[in-house]
Formats: structure tokens, C-alpha cells, sequence
């Protein structure tokens, strides 16, 4: 198991250095290939601003260096630090940082450290209702398979689907929070956890609805369709016929199976939300990383889309390589492979 976590952990390294190395390429060296030498300067002072002034913000900027040293650079700030106004003093961080960001005048990590605890807050309450929801579900209606049962939370998983998130967003906040007919939510708005958890569980319920019944409902079919099939399997015939009870054939032998595919989609869906759920964030105006990365792209502030876009992949290997072990933990035969 150890050789096993240090290959995956090896793995996660290098991808997420050919991460830094794609996303630094796109965007410093393609705005420069595909415009003036100093475009990049350019969203800081304007197309028509002096020459000289343009040279001296491209000097800050340190994008009149070589490539590689830009990289580089960039690259010992994230685990080191560094001065981020080329020897100036004025904007320095001695702990690993993402960069300055010229337009919202503030170091890149403390942005996305203030912005992560509303995501964090979101993903997490939203992932622990789709997965109860969508697993029990799918389950029950695996078992009964062919019900009244059945065949309306089917109804309701093909609806949750349908539905996108920012659909569902305006419907409950026209509900629960406009006063129609109900208004025991208004002003819905992140509260940190650290000032009220009270207020802060009552203004995320709507956002934890809204995000989790796109992902029960994919839950809920997916695991009804895993049920079936593990429950028609050879094995459990024979577990039946060995006199085993229904719950111990259903839980020991046909959940272990069905739900194994279910550890990899929920990994996977919960490291991409962390990574900015824009559309619920967007939907309910709350500042998280999704908002911030948004905002950058309108504003066209590189270093901060580049700090959510290597934290994002950062997320992703992680809930990876987590999940291999925990399939290896599951199922020894992983480790073979």
C-alpha cells in the first residue's frame, strides 16, 4: 500500500506541474504571440497610454523576462514567496502566494483563502445532502424496482436533470426568500461560520438545495442502474441461497459492489465544485471562488485566474489520487495494475 500511494502521489506531482506549465503558457505567452510584446501591460494602463509607461508596467510586471525565468519565478513564489513588485517593496509576501493582483490591488492567496471558506461552506453541505439523498434512492428504488415508488423518484431524478442550477436558484429564492408565498429566508447572503453557524446553515439551505438536486437526481439513476445490475449478479443468487438475510445480501455483498463506481464520481464532482461553483455562487451572489474567477475573466486579471485555475487542478488531483486509495483499500486487486 505504501509503494502504491507514493506512485499515485508521484503522479499527482507531475500533473499538476504540466497544469502550471499549460495554464502559465496560455496566459502570458499567448496574449504576447498574438498581440504587441507588451499586451499584457496593456490591460493594466490602457491601449492608449504612453509607451514608456507601458514599458515600466511590463517591467513590474516582470513579462519583459525571459520565459523560463518567468515561469520559474512564478512557480518559487507559490511554495516559497516572493517580492511581487520586482524590488520595489511595496507589495511583498513572504509566504507562498499566487501573485499581486493589480486590479483588485491584493495578493492572489489571500483572495482565494477568503473566497475558499465560501465554497468550502457550499460544496460541503450541498455534497452531504446529494449523496444521502441520491444513494438512499437509488437503493430503495432498486428494490423496488417497478413501484409507485419507483417510478416517482425516477420522475424526480429525470426533473432534477432537467432543471439547471440556475433555474432552480431564482425558483427558490422567489419562493423562500421574495415572499412567494413564503419569505422565512430573506436577504440570503454568506455568513462566515465563525460569526454565527446559525445564520450561516439558514442563508446556505437554499444554495444547498439548489446545487445538490442536480447531483441526487444523477445519483439516485445511477445507483438504482448499478443496483439492478449487482443484484442480478451469480454471487448473490448464491449468497440467497446460502440462507443469508435480505439485509445482509443487500448490504455486505450488493451495495459494496454498486456503490464502488459512486466513490469515483463523488470525488471527482466535489474536487471540480471546489474549484468555483460558479452558477450557484453567481445565482445567489455569494463571493466564492467561482464568483472571483468570473470576475477576473470580465476584468481580464491574469494572475488571479491563474491562481484559481492551478488551485482547481489542484483539487482534482488530490480527490484523485484519494480515490485510488481508497479503491486499493476496496478492492487489493487495484494495486496490481
Amino acid at each position: 500500500m505504501g509503494r502504491f500511494i507514493i506512485r499515485r502521489l508521484i503522479g499527482a506531482v507531475l500533473v499538476v506541474l504540466a497544469v502550471s506549465v499549460v495554464t502559465f503558457a496560455v496566459f502570458q505567452i499567448t496574449p504576447i504571440l498574438t498581440g504587441s510584446k507588451n499586451s499584457v501591460a496593456y490591460l493594466y494602463v490602457g491601449r492608449i497610454a504612453d509607451p514608456a509607461q507601458v514599458e515600466a508596467v511590463a517591467h513590474k510586471l516582470g513579462i519583459d523576462r525571459p520565459y523560463t525565468e518567468q515561469y520559474l519565478t512564478y512557480m518559487k513564489g507559490i511554495v516559497t514567496g516572493r517580492d511581487l513588485t520586482d524590488g520595489t517593496g511595496t507589495d511583498h509576501c513572504d509566504a507562498p502566494c499566487f501573485g499581486y493582483s493589480y486590479r483588485l490591488h491584493s495578493d492572489v492567496t489571500d483572495l482565494l483563502a477568503d473566497r475558499f471558506t465560501v465554497t468550502l461552506s457550499l460544496v460541503v453541505g450541498a455534497s452531504l445532502i446529494w449523496l444521502f439523498m441520491g444513494v438512499t434512492i437509488g437503493v430503495i428504488s432498486a428494490l423496488r424496482r417497478g413501484t409507485v415508488f419507483d417510478r416517482a423518484t425516477m420522475g424526480f431524478a429525470l426533473m432534477g436533470v432537467s432543471l439547471p442550477v440556475y433555474f432552480t436558484a431564482a425558483l427558490l429564492l422567489l419562493a423562500f426568500s421574495y415572499g412567494m408565498p413564503f419569505s422565512f429566508l430573506p436577504n440570503v447572503h454568506f455568513v462566515p461560520f465563525s460569526e454565527n453557524p446559525g445564520l450561516w446553515a439558514q442563508n446556505l439551505l437554499l444554495p444547498w438545495i439548489s446545487l445538490s438536486l442536480l447531483f441526487a437526481a444523477l445519483y439516485a439513476r445511477l445507483t438504482r442502474a448499478n443496483m439492478l445490475e449487482t443484484m442480478s449478479e451469480d454471487y448473490i443468487r448464491t449468497a440467497r441461497a446460502k440462507g443469508l438475510r435480505r439485509r445482509t445480501v443487500v448490504t455486505r455483498h450488493g451495495m459494496r459492489a454498486a456503490l464502488t463506481p459512486i466513490v469515483t464520481i463523488f470525488g471527482m464532482d466535489v474536487s471540480l465544485l471546489l474549484g468555483g461553483a460558479i452558477l450557484t455562487e453567481t445565482a445567489f451572489n455569494f463571493p466564492g471562488l467561482g464568483k472571483l474567477a468570473l470576475d477576473a475573466i470580465n476584468q481580464k486579471d491574469l494572475p488571479v485566474i491563474m491562481g484559481v485555475t492551478i488551485l482547481a487542478a489542484v483539487f482534482i488531483v488530490v480527490a484523485n489520487v484519494v480515490v485510488d486509495v481508497l479503491y486499493a483499500t476496496v478492492d487489493p486487486r487495484v494495486r496490481l495494475q
